[in-house]
């Protein structure tokens, strides 16, 4: 199984290029970063992992930007594979979104993973001029926007919320078509559809009820004439344990990002110690 980490990387942790290189020295596979442009002071939403007192984790308006952070990684490794978890891809422009993917996955070597998420913060999407009831509808107008222009031709898109004239756009994802795409969010059938259409899977957040989702979406992927082969399910931000781990192996599943604690200092890599006895 292949093991990879989620980490909070801001101003005042260890660096994208420390961490990058110690991930691979050690043997991980890749490492996925999370992103928040800004977190609004006054807010109604709550906070959905709040710790005792409720509040927002500090690390979530110092999160360094996820494209810069993994460029960074991606100059000073060969092997890892480098990964956003996620993107928050309503409150971006996706003419800009498509040039930096598809860069970074050029720049990799094709080792580029975009995750894509709709966010949990009511006040941060509006500062963005998103309504929230339709983020979703969103998300999926703007990638296929950014397919259109990943695509080996000129193409034109028009969409209900935004469009692009037929435009030479280089360079290209590395495989074709698009980077390596996984979307989060919970279970239902939305979400489902929306991975059938432009995903290759999904990041379960901490990969939680699995043995009643998995065959869900595995059946709307075969029934939508998907190699059933290629679907892709990665538990996303792990707190792992031997059993846990044991019941991902198995659902048949190959790679699992265990969450790292957003320390500064040697916190991270004191983690990474600890997450060694599940690398093969």
């Amino acid at each position: 199984m292949r093991i990879a980490v989620t980490a909070a990387l801001t101003d005042e942790t260890i660096t994208p290029i420390g961490l990058a290189q110690e991930l691979e020295e050690r043997g991980f596979h890749g490492l996925y970063v999370p992103e928040h442009t800004h977190i609004p002071v006054e807010r109604a939403t709550p906070f959905p992992y709040a710790d005792e007192r409720g509040e927002v984790a500090r690390w979530y308006g110092r999160l360094i930007d996820p494209f810069v952070a993994l460029s960074q990684a991606a100059a000073v490794t060969s092997r890892l594979h480098l990964g956003i978890g996620v993107l928050l891809l309503a409150q971006h422009d996706p003419i800009v979104v498509a040039k930096q993917a598809a860069s970074l996955d050029h720049v990799s070597g094709g080792r580029f993973t975009l995750g894509v998420g709709y966010g949990w913060n009511r006040e941060e999407a509006a500062d963005h001029g998103v309504a929230w009831s339709s983020r979703r509808e969103l998300v999926l107008d703007r990638m296929r926007l950014m397919r259109a222009l990943w695509a080996d031709e000129p193409t034109e898109y028009k969409g209900v919320f935004g469009s692009v004239s037929a435009s030479f756009a280089h360079p290209k994802p590395v495989r074709g078509g698009a980077p390596r795409t996984m979307l989060g969010g919970a279970a239902g059938p939305k979400l489902f559809s929306h991975i059938v259409e432009y995903g290759d899977g999904w990041l379960p957040l901490n990969g939680s009820g699995l043995r009643e989702t998995l065959p869900v979406l595995r059946t709307a992927w075969e029934d939508a004439g998907r190699d059933p082969a290629a679907l892709q399910v990665v538990p996303y931000a792990v707190t792992p344990t031997p059993e846990r781990m044991d019941t991902f192996a198995e659902l048949g599943i190959e790679e699992v990002v265990m969450l790292m604690p957003a320390e500064e200092g040697d916190g991270m890599l004191r983690a990474l110690d600890g997450f060694a006895r599940y690398l093969d």
